[in-house]
């Protein structure tokens, strides 16, 4: 009898696929599925937990590599190996046991419908040694019941899978080679100038932050400047209004000049001209992406683009939106077919009701031949009980009525509204008032929350009419560019920072591919925060000192190149179409680095940088010295030491113990106390987790456990020897 294998990317998803069959069996490895008509022999579903494979580190390649010195770059391994994760090798094995049972005689990737689903697969197959089985892919967007039945009885075949797969792993070797090459360059470089940290250098990471520092430059060197125009406040005969002269000067004699033409005092009789009404309506927003969500939930509730996703992978998880990892924001013919269906349903869950507008589809929403991969995110065809509303948290809950509300305004009719112009002549002077009245809310009912737009009531006016105005010139000051709010690092990433304002903007540059893709932007964001280059308070970004440092650092390279990076992407995605070659993208890769290894040193004479890294290297005194009593405890790169160091106290502590971070509280608390707090996720030689606090008699230091029993998973000796 021979059996099917799938491989889900993780337990969860895994569950989501026996939901829609009968279960056998449950076990911690795999899930046993009963026959049926889809698997007439049964199937067993397995799965990986996040990456069960990685690349090797450069120490694993070449001995040499092992230690950071400048003589061993570059890093160009000749070719590019993965290892199992340590403390997963239980799942892999099992993993690799079942490819390679002789019975089992289809392989099923299962894995999240992306380039980096293909990777995970690919990756783990790879390294399994399995050969000569046939291979079909999964491919849905809802992991509904009705939804995971249909794609397991129309699996698809693995080339395009092959192919995102290339896509992938070519990026995933590209950023090794990057950052192994470039984080190593240029912090033994910076060394030397005395900078006494680490800069971790990206392919896509330093250019983002480059972006940022722009910005930050451009706010920084800003000189307001002061600009006139000229005001009239108008009294007609049922009521007041304002108007402005189409004219803005730096020049204040231009508009006194002007004023002085037109023989216009303060108080002046003037007359309506002309009065210009046309009806105006606005289209319901466009259904969302990834992007357009996160920009949308960073605006309305300040959630970082990372939690965004997220949360959109939690509410995938649940079956009530589609697959969140998504650039486009069309639907097909089939999925319009099925939210018409359910319109009713939606509008009652949303405590909203109003007439379908039509039930065809709109090629504003609509739209075969836009969808690729996925479609925008949209609710699935659970309408999800009141219950289970209630048991969603608040994010997944605003997340949630956010794609449901842009939903149904497809259904929606338009928001209508008439614009009035008018024209106010004093002395051939021309004043200009614009003011809308609201006619329809249409759509925009369904968004109560949204700010109404500030616009002038005009009274009645009637054309001729005679007004009485009150003119002055008014100065205004020229502002500074607003700094990036986190919601809007994503759309400065995808269109490398250049401004767009409007959705018509957005569509003449969406060719653009911009730094990174769909799924990995909110990553690269938390990439350059946990590095220290930004910092976000109240959802303003800054860059840091250090951030500032990095860019100076790679000003005039193609690490401080959006464009640049940009095409790089533009390149990785013709790979998944099969249009460009893997090999040729990491020759262009080792080309760069080679080109680095020759100009950064002299690019680093930069003048200012020196004084950037002397401004930065302000020392955090951590402790009083526990050994020599005149010095302090403060940290270096990788370690702590006494700054009596020079002068004889060999006092040090690691920074790093059994595979945790110690951090200044930590080293603060040895000092003056002796002892830590409990520390969770230390690593045994075993390779097993425990948890235990520190302790520290002067001279070494020791493990306490709870209870003062060892625990269990710890193996080794209780005492740490530096």
């Amino acid at each position: 009898m021979t059996k099917v294998v799938i491989l889900a990317e993780k337990p969860s998803q895994a569950k989501a696929y026996a939901d829609a069959f009968t279960v056998k069996a449950r076990h911690k490895t795999h899930i046993e599925l009963n026959p049926c008509s889809t698997f007439p022999s049964g199937a067993i579903i397995t799965w990986g937990i996040g990456h069960l494979v990685e690349l090797k580190e450069p120490k694993e390649y070449r001995k040499e590599w092992t230690s950071w010195n400048l003589a061993s770059l570059p890093i160009l391994p000749s070719k590019y190996e993965h290892k199992v994760s340590y403390d997963k090798k239980v799942q892999f094995n099992f993993i690799k046991k079942l490819f390679n049972d002789s019975a089992v005689s289809t392989i099923i990737n299962g894995c999240d419908c992306d380039r980096e689903g293909s990777n995970i697969f690919y990756s783990i197959h790879t390294m399994t040694g399995a050969k000569n089985k046939p291979i079909k892919r999964l491919w849905i967007n809802s992991l509904e019941v009705d939804e995971v039945r249909k794609g397991f009885n129309n699996l698809q075949d693995n080339k395009k899978d092959l192919l995102l797969y290339h896509e992938a792993k070519t990026r995933q070797i590209s950023d090794w080679l990057v950052g192994m090459n470039g984080s190593r360059l240029y912090t033994l470089l910076l060394q030397q100038k005395g900078f006494n940290e680490s800069l971790s250098i990206g392919r896509v990471q330093s250019p983002t932050v480059y972006l940022i520092y722009q910005r930050q430059k451009e706010i920084e060197v800003f000189v307001p400047t002061p600009f006139y125009e000229i005001e009239g406040n108008f009294k007609a005969k049922n009521g007041t209004y304002k108007g402005k002269v189409k004219i803005k000067s730096e020049k204040k004699e231009d508009i006194l000049q002007l004023l002085q033409q037109h023989n216009i005092s303060e108080q002046n009789e003037g007359f309506v001209k002309s009065i210009t009404k046309k009806e105006k309506r606005a289209k319901s927003p466009k259904l969302h992406a990834l992007s357009t969500l996160q920009a949308v939930a960073n605006k309305k509730w300040k959630y970082s683009p990372a939690n965004v996703l997220k949360v959109a992978q939690s509410l995938y998880e649940k079956k009530l939106v589609t697959y969140p990892r998504t650039d486009t924001q069309f639907i097909t013919n089939n999925e319009f077919s099925y939210l018409a269906n359910n319109v009713e349903g939606y509008q009652r869950i949303a405590n909203v009701s109003f007439p379908i507008a039509s039930t065809r589809p709109n090629k504003r929403y609509v739209d075969n031949s836009k969808v690729q991969e996925h479609y925008a995110i949209v609710p699935t065809k659970s309408i999800p009980t009141e219950r289970k509303l209630q048991g969603l948290s608040i994010e997944e809950r605003n997340l949630y009525f956010e794609i449901l509300k842009t939903t149904l305004a497809m259904f929606h009719s338009d928001y209508i509204y008439e614009e009035t112009k008018v024209i106010t002549d004093v002395n051939g002077l021309a004043f200009e008032t614009t003011g809308n009245t609201e006619i329809n809310k249409g759509w925009k009912e369904l968004f109560t929350e949204a700010k109404k737009e500030v616009t002038q009531t005009l009274p009645t006016l009637t054309k001729n009419e005679k007004v009485l105005g009150v003119i002055k010139m008014v100065e205004g000051m020229t502002t500074p560019p607003k700094p990036y709010t986190e919601g809007q690092l994503i759309n400065m990433m995808k269109t490398c920072g250049k401004a767009i304002e409007n959705e018509e903007e957005m569509e003449i540059l969406k060719e653009v591919e911009g730094l990174g893709t769909e799924a990995t932007r909110s990553g690269i964001i938390e990439t350059i925060k946990r590095h220290g280059y930004i910092t976000v308070k109240q959802n303003i970004v800054s860059v840091t000192p250090k951030g500032e440092i990095l860019c100076q650092s790679i000003e005039g390279n193609l690490l401080s190149s959006p464009a640049m990076t940009a095409k790089w992407e533009a390149y990785l995605k013709k790979i998944g179409n099969g249009e460009g070659s893997p090999k040729h993208f990491i020759d262009m890769i080792a080309k760069f680095i080679d080109k680095l290894l020759q100009e950064v040193p002299q690019q680093l004479q930069v003048q200012g940088l020196d004084q950037s890294i002397s401004d930065n290297q302000v020392i955090s005194i951590i402790a009083p010295c526990p050994a020599c009593k005149k010095g302090n405890i403060i940290q270096r790169k990788t370690y702590y030491r006494c700054s009596e160091h020079e002068n004889g106290c060999k006092q040090s502590f690691p920074g790093q113990m059994l595979g945790k971070k110690l951090s200044e509280k930590n080293i603060k608390d040895l000092c003056t106390k002796g002892k830590t707090a409990v520390i969770r996720g230390l690593k045994s030689k075993a390779g097993k987790k425990f948890s235990a606090a520190l302790l520290f008699d002067g001279e070494k230091i020791t493990f306490e456990f709870d209870n003062n029993v060892k625990n269990s998973n710890f193996k080794g000796n209780t005492t740490y020897k530096k």
